[in-house]
């Protein structure tokens, strides 16, 4: 991990200290600036981030809504704003209109992204992503539409990892959303070339309410094969349960899928559902 600020610093508001030199650099070199805030601890960071470099004011919060987005995300997104005094946009960014997208390619979070970032750029504003450097390792199409929409990384350009957007987000201060665990969007659940649909979308964002809430705040998966439904949970807690309590898990799940499809049971996999063909 980089030393790219200092942890032991209480959070000031309106101070800078604790923000890297490169990553104050790069949050107020845009004479205007939109994070593109999807609910999730990188861009959750960013926008703490942005509004201590920038000032409350000084920056936009924008929050895409449409079935891929989990309820809760948008209801987190709402209370952050509105606990730091942020102003927040909600927009449709219209993905679901757009025949390429639901048709679930390899290349779905480019169509995504392209969708998303088009319509954040017409309003104006510098737009910014949470995008770290560890993202930089991984097939992330969205980053192709991000490039043609002029979207700025600012942690990226701190040079920052996952592990250092947790460790800024404590000192700026955030709380249990330092923990969050990642979660894509709900479309990621999905296997690659079954069509995106929004009631799918919208039982898996059920599934995963349910069980979180049976389970607690670990990593979790509800996925769309095309043999069925899978259910993915973290490994290290996965192997401490015994038979009893995982079929109690399969049931919680096939009670709340509702259509009859087999349900399973397993460890979680990163990115499990995408089929590179």
């Amino acid at each position: 991990m980089s030393d790219l600020f200092d942890t032991s610093l209480a959070f000031r508001p309106g101070g800078h200290a604790m923000l890297s030199a490169t990553l104050h650099a790069a949050l107020i070199a845009p004479p205007s600036l939109t994070v593109a805030l999807s609910g999730g601890i990188d861009s959750l960071t960013l926008s703490a981030a942005a509004a201590l470099a920038r000032g409350a004011q000084g920056v936009t919060q924008c929050h895409a809504v449409s079935p891929a987005v989990p309820a809760a995300a948008t209801a987190r997104v709402h209370r952050f704003a509105q606990d730091r005094g942020l102003a927040l946009k909600i927009v449709d960014a219209g993905e679901f209109a757009d025949a390429s997208y639901r048709a679930n390619p390899v290349n779905r979070c480019y169509f995504c992204k392209s969708n998303l970032y088009g319509t954040l750029s017409r309003m104006g504003d510098v737009v910014a992503a949470g995008t770290n450097m560890d993202d930089l390792s991984d097939y992330r199409p969205g980053l192709v539409a991000a490039g043609e929409h002029g979207v700025v990384h600012p942690f990226v350009e701190a040079g920052m990892t996952k592990q250092d957007v947790r460790i800024l987000a404590r000192a700026l201060g955030l709380g249990d959303l330092a923990e969050l665990p990642a979660a894509p969007c709900l479309a990621s659940r999905i296997e690659t070339g079954l069509r995106v649909e929004p009631g799918d979308l919208q039982v898996i964002d059920r599934v995963e309410t349910l069980l979180r809430g049976a389970l607690g705040n670990i990593t979790l998966r509800c996925r769309l094969l095309r043999t069925g439904w899978v259910i993915e949970i973290d490994p290290a807690f996965h192997a401490g349960m015994n038979e009893a309590q995982r079929g109690e898990v399969r049931a919680l799940a096939g009670g709340a899928t509702g259509d009859g499809r087999p349900v399973a049971l397993r460890a979680y996999e990163r990115g499990s559902a995408f089929v590179h063909r």
